[in-house]
């Protein structure tokens, strides 16, 4: 039973805002003394032109660092990795136990004997249905169709009411592998009454219901049967049930299927042992590809958002150690472009046409279809569960402000536009927001975590734009040059508008501006810094029109 103090209140440390990154707390008790869960620990990518470096974004989570003792689990709705990937850096601070399902289970434990030093994350793995018992919440796992098997929507009973929280879903009525969102079991929790709707709003702005993933398959099959050469087929590598329609259709024409990237080897491996790929051939190795006649393989690629590194980059630059592609051959991009990706695959696209091999993509084909429900799908969740209070989650803020008309026009009574780190009480009383609290972005910068606020990213960001000049000097304790000054400078042009080498002209700036400097200034190694600075900075301006990064180094002999 609830206290007359007790408030049952949401806050978004993630997805409210963006594609990715999806981290949402539940919070139950009094206001000084709240139990948390957390529902989804995931990454978003970096490779924006104002993150230089910057692969991987994770959710800042320091309010429940803060809060860990009063965190009482943390529940996976589905193995992607913008739900789980930041996991492995995150759970040291939480220590939390973690209730995933066998497949995430398995992705995840594979993930960490990848990875040097990676935590034993302590693991609870669960079945779709059941329910968890965790202090005042009652947590159950509602199965739904989604691009990656056991994916499940949360039912979130507490004294004060019941949210369902639907993580990653849409309505497939044959999904080729995976769950069925079911229509009873969402019909039943309307039913007994929902407080809140948490849903997802990815595909808001679409009108209509998404294709089947079935129909994905019969297309593709037609495609690989058709196919006079080689077929590569590039997918995300957590789509199972992609990979096994492709090995199906490989099988039916004749064909053997060689995995390539390690990201597809290991969720293929993982999705193997939980029975997913059960009665296909095996998969063989990249060293068999060019073993195989050109029309008895197919290659199921890593790569299909232009990542530089993954394995069609790599054979779009025929830098493959076992893979090369051939004019006639064909490449089906099985996929959508994330945004923000669409520059890096439209390269790679462009250089396989250029080698006169044939491109695929879900704008010709019915080649890929999204695993989030458009606005008919979302029209019967509403249908079904007839939510008191609805949130828009998992998007960015056209999503978000979208599902908030939509879920008006659907009936919701209250509607809440929530933002990472606004705290919104669901009960007693109105949905409002009634507080802010810590939220943002840590980056992960080679093997560690800095926070957004770091002068690391301004200050690539301003040398990607203007460059650096390095000036060292030399200076006796008279105040006299103790030979010349070293200059050295990158990111700037070789020559200015009148053909003078730049780095010339900084040095005369240099020499000219110790010159003017009286003896005993130039004894005084700050003076001679702050001058040359100067000097050098206005000079390139002059000659560039861009004022470049300066360092000085002055060393007193």
């Amino acid at each position: 039973m609830a206290s007359a103090q007790d408030e049952l209140v949401f806050l978004p440390l993630g997805g409210l805002g963006e594609i990715g990154m999806n981290a949402a707390l539940y919070g139950f008790g009094p206001e000084m003394n709240r139990q948390w869960i957390l529902v989804d620990c995931g990454m978003g990518f970096g490779g924006e032109e104002n993150l230089p470096g910057i692969d991987v974004v994770y959710p800042d989570l320091r309010f429940i660092e803060e809060e860990r003792h009063n965190l009482l689990g943390i529940f996976i709705t589905h193995a992607h990795e913008d739900h789980i990937g930041a996991l492995v850096e995150m759970w040291p601070r939480l220590r939390a136990p973690v209730y995933v399902t066998r497949f995430a289970a398995g992705l995840l434990e594979t993930r960490r004997l990848n990875e040097p030093n990676a935590p034993k994350i302590e693991l609870k793995e669960i079945a779709p249905g059941q329910h968890i018992k965790a202090g005042p919440f009652d947590i159950e796992y509602v199965p739904v169709a989604h691009s990656i098997p056991e994916s499940n929507a949360l039912a979130i009973r507490t004294p004060l009411g019941l949210v369902v929280h639907t993580g990653d879903w849409k309505l497939d009525p044959t999904p080729y592998l995976g769950s069925l969102t079911s229509e009873e079991a969402f019909r039943h929790l309307g039913d007994e009454g929902v407080l809140a709707l948490v849903c997802d709003s990815t595909n808001v702005v679409r009108e209509g219901e998404s294709p089947s993933e079935a129909d994905v398959s019969k297309n593709l099959a037609a495609l690989i049967k058709d196919a006079p050469h080689r077929v590569a087929v590039t997918t995300f590598a957590s789509n199972v049930a992609r990979i096994r329609s492709v090995a199906e259709a490989a099988r039916e024409c004749g064909r053997e299927v060689v995995i390539v990237g390690r990201a597809m080897e290991r969720v293929a491996d993982v999705a193997t042992e939980c029975g997913f790929l059960e009665g296909l051939p095996e998969f063989r190795s990249p060293d068999a590809f060019g073993y195989l006649p050109r029309d008895k393989v197919v290659a199921l690629l890593t790569g299909s958002q232009g990542e530089p590194r993954a394995a069609l980059a790599r054979i779009a630059q025929d830098e493959h150690p076992d893979i090369a592609l051939s004019a006639g051959d064909r490449v089906i991009f099985s996929s959508r472009a994330i945004p923000g990706n669409e520059r890096a695959i439209g390269a790679i696209i462009n250089s396989l046409v250029e080698q006169g091999i044939e491109i695929i993509t879900d704008r010709t084909e019915l080649v890929h279809v999204s695993g989030h429900p458009r606005r008919g799908e979302l029209a019967q969740m509403y249908r079904w569960t007839r939510p008191k209070i609805a949130i828009p989650a998992h998007g960015e803020a056209l999503h978000l402000a979208e599902h908030a008309k939509f879920a008006r026009a659907q009936g919701a009574q209250e509607v809440v536009q929530a933002r990472n780190g606004t705290l919104v009480r669901l009960a007693p009383g109105l949905a409002e927001i009634i507080d802010r609290l810590p939220a943002g972005r840590l980056y992960k910068d080679g093997n560690i975590v800095i926070a957004a606020g770091e002068r690391a990213l301004p200050e690539r960001r301003k040398l990607a734009f203007a460059g650096i000049v390095t000036v060292a000097i030399a200076i006796d304790d008279r105040g006299e040059l103790a030979g010349d000054p070293i200059v050295d400078a990158m990111g700037l042009p070789e020559k200015n508008r009148q053909g003078e080498i730049m780095l010339d002209l900084i040095a005369d700036v240099v020499g000219d501006v110790l010159k003017g400097l009286p003896k005993a200034r130039r004894r005084d190694p700050e003076a001679v810094e702050t001058a040359v600075h100067r000097g050098v900075r206005s000079a390139v301006n002059e000659a560039w029109g861009k004022k470049p990064a300066c360092h000085v180094l002055v060393v007193e002999v």
